[in-house]
């Protein structure tokens, strides 16, 4: 449905916390680093698996549960890789480009589908 945003939905099980012995404890750790944080907290809380869960897995309950829901975010990141797309196209941190260079070079990646960006001038005072 076009449109559609996967994101704050009410339905599904909330944010259960992965056990530290978890294998996808490290998995996440090492591909979805919660940078805000130290390595303990971040382990032990789980701060941004929570938000990010809450804010888009819920969406999804009735096709993946937590763990298929990390699993499936995971290889979609490497899948997709946008940081190495963005190189590829020439956009690397220091250099200019339009918005529209940008979500073409995304598009390269997700078969055509519009990535949905938007320009943030300011996030929390930050430029």
């Amino acid at each position: 449905k076009k449109g559609f945003r996967l994101e704050f939905c009410s339905s599904g099980k909330a944010y259960k916390k992965f056990e530290l012995q978890d294998h996808i404890v490290n998995d996440l750790d090492h591909h979805w680093i919660q940078m805000k944080f130290t390595e303990q907290d971040a382990k032990q809380k789980q701060p941004l698996w929570n938000h990010e869960y809450t804010r888009h897995g819920r969406c999804c309950f009735n096709l993946y549960d937590q763990n298929a829901y990390f699993l499936l975010a995971m290889r979609l990141k490497d899948k997709l890789d946008l940081v190495r797309t963005l190189r590829n196209h020439g956009i690397i941190p220091g250099t200019k480009h339009t918005f529209d260079e940008i979500k073409s070079a995304i598009m390269t990646v997700t078969n055509q589908v519009d990535p949905d960006l938007k320009c943030v001038k300011y996030t929390n005072g930050v430029q």
